[in-house]
């Protein structure tokens, strides 16, 4: 299987680092003309060193107005994975107004925005093209302390299945890929101790975390022709950790 984006154009939000800067990287390694969008300018500085094919915007995405004028000045984009996201320790009853907010205008409202700026573009062209949502099995399995977070990601995915449902007809494929365990800094974050860590791997019959480059590849195979039946999908890439709902250690 080769999978070729050479005159594609791909938009990556969270792109600055760990997964969605992972994904960056892959898809221009494709082919792709990428956008890569962080807040942060930095990480996008050292993106740049790295690849300096990929193109950068610096944008909070939580705000809006905002992104629409940005992303509406990119122009024509084919491909786009919605990947930035925040994820806080907060008990539901401890969750305020404002802290869920915070996690549904990133994790879920800047989602929809871009797909809606994206998919009109496609459908103005009278072109094709394919979303993929980076979701996480959270949306399938509540984690005790991140309540708001794992509801923004189902609903994430229910939006997902929506987007598929409407956007299909012309021609734009839109999925969901939700890793298991992945320790970028921010799953490190979440699992700070190595008991934490064996606890948690010792869940997954493949006995080990997700490298960020294996949820690269299943998202450059969701964006490509060779999922081009698939659609409105919930893709779990987490080594089979939510087929069982045992609280033992897979032994």
């Amino acid at each position: 299987m080769n999978i070729n984006f050479t005159g594609r154009i791909a938009l990556v939000t969270g792109a600055g680092k760990g997964i969605g800067r992972c994904i960056a990287l892959k898809l221009s390694e494709l082919g792709a003309k990428v956008y890569a969008v962080s807040r942060t300018e930095a990480d996008l500085g050292s993106l740049k060193e790295e690849d300096s094919a990929i193109e950068t915007r610096c944008l909070d995405i939580g705000n809006w107005k905002n992104t629409r004028k940005v992303i509406e000045d990119v122009g024509r984009v084919d491909l786009l994975v919605n990947n930035a996201g925040i994820v806080k320790y907060k008990s539901v009853l401890e969750a305020s107004e404002e802290f869920t907010d915070e996690h549904f205008d990133v994790n879920f409202k800047a989602a929809l925005n871009i797909s809606q700026i994206v998919a009109k573009g496609i459908i103005s062209r009278k072109g094709s093209g394919a979303i993929v949502n980076i979701s996480s099995i959270s949306g399938i399995l509540t984690t005790p302390g991140f309540p708001i977070y794992c509801t923004t990601k189902a609903a994430m995915d229910m939006l997902t299945k929506s987007m598929a449902l409407e956007c299909g007809p012309f021609k734009i494929r839109v999925n969901s890929c939700s890793p298991g365990g992945v320790l970028t800094p921010l799953g490190a974050m979440i699992l700070a101790s190595q008991e934490q860590k064996d606890a948690f791997t010792g869940r997954i019959p493949m006995g080990r975390f997700i490298e960020q480059d294996e949820i690269a590849n299943t998202v450059a195979f969701l964006l490509s022709d060779y999922a081009s039946m698939i659609n409105g999908a919930v893709v779990p890439v987490d080594g089979g950790h939510i087929i069982h709902m045992s609280p033992n250690p897979v032994k």
